[in-house]
């Protein structure tokens, strides 16, 4: 693995996934890429930009899924969290956590989304560090 594109995508499920996406890009400014919905107006699946990293969300569906896990927290690296924070208050976000500065040198904020996953917002912009790693190897095998 050599590229220098993200490779964790984190995934989401939503009880409204298009209200969650109105609500992500309206409060949070996160771009809808792409939007793949159903002819019953669920989401299939949906990419949401936040400069080059992509989160995926969908709809939940009746039936149970592994990937239902419940509420998550995310934390989205941003250059101006005042700014940030001002846009999200203005859409109506619950701010769980007030802008801070925190000992490590980040001014974060954080606000929960309307089904309940904590989205964090800061300076705070930790490097994968160790040159290029290639991806794990399978069970059994060395590494």
């Amino acid at each position: 693995m050599t590229s220098a594109a993200p490779s964790i995508y984190p995934t989401l499920r939503y009880d409204d996934a298009p209200a969650a996406i109105r609500f992500l890009t309206t409060a949070f400014g996160l771009v809808a890429q792409e939007v793949d919905e159903g002819s019953d107006k669920t989401v299939n699946h949906a990419l949401l930009r936040h400069g080059p990293s992509l989160v995926m969300l969908s709809s939940r569906r009746p039936e149970p899924s592994v990937f239902d896990q419940g509420t998550c927290c995310l934390y989205l690296a941003v250059d101006d969290p005042d700014a940030h924070h001002a846009r999200a208050v203005a859409a109506g976000a619950e701010i769980v956590s007030e802008l801070t500065n925190l000992p490590y040198g980040s001014r974060e904020y954080a606000a929960r989304d309307p089904e309940g996953n904590v989205w964090a917002f800061g300076t705070y912009r930790p490097a994968a560090t160790g040159g290029d790693h290639p991806d794990p190897a399978p069970p059994g095998q060395p590494s």
